[in-house]
């Protein structure tokens, strides 16, 4: 086992990048007096979400149902056999990739009737180029302080002992509350109204952390220096 002097350091460095991903929650409801009412409705509307959802192509990347349920609406006192009628709840799961469109399709899901729309979240890609950047730069880091430690010691670094991978942390910098627009739209009655005005939605930056643990040979320091 080599007996010269070891220097331990840490790498650390904070990247601001661009989201990549809008995600979008949509909740379509129905409400009706008889149980196959109701979910006749939400069959309904919630075709009519997922075509428009569709209709804007490759600006979406993804679509998903994150869930569906039909269930008794009971009166206050919850007496057995005492229901007021049956609501029904789809859930469906948007990936935007072009933000040009974003603010229409919030608003035109918005606009539709019982329909309730929650977000954008902005994220970056699991892979995206950002994470192997940062980890770079973090190993860059401690190579740089544990040079300028050596350095101050009158040595220099003679080799790479062992470098440990502390993680990317992903630093959302995000209130409790991550959804930066929530629209419902009511139900219409009358003539149709236009198509909405769409909401302007700047993207939130994001910020990527990457630390690493690394230790270092080096000569024997001029400590009389």
């Amino acid at each position: 086992m080599s007996d010269a002097p070891v220097i331990s350091v840490r790498g650390e460095v904070v990247l601001e990048a661009q989201p990549e991903l809008a995600l979008l929650s949509v909740h379509v409801q129905s409400r009706e007096d008889e149980r196959r009412a109701a979910l006749d409705r939400l069959v309904e509307r919630n075709q009519r979400a997922l075509d428009l959802i569709r209709s804007y192509g490759e600006a979406v990347e993804r679509v998903e149902t994150g869930g569906l349920s039909i269930s008794p609406v009971l009166r206050q006192r919850r007496r057995e056999g005492e229901i007021r009628g049956y609501q029904g709840t789809a859930w469906i799961k948007v990936t935007v990739v072009d933000f040009t469109v974003l603010g229409e399709l919030v608003t035109r899901l918005g606009d539709m009737e019982r329909t309730f729309v929650h977000g954008p979240q902005w994220d970056l890609r699991r892979d995206s180029e950002v994470y192997a950047r940062a980890a770079r730069q973090a190993a860059q880091e401690a190579v740089a302080r544990a040079r300028s430690y050596a350095e101050a010691l009158g040595a220099r670094l003679t080799g790479l002992v062992e470098l440990a991978d502390s993680g990317l942390i992903r630093d959302d910098h995000r209130s409790a509350t991550p959804l930066m627009a929530t629209l419902a739209g009511e139900v219409s009655r009358g003539v149709p109204p236009s198509e909405p005005e769409p909401i302007t939605l700047e993207p939130e930056i994001q910020y990527v952390r990457s630390s690493v643990e690394a230790r270092f040979t080096v000569t024997p320091p001029d400590l009389d220096g």
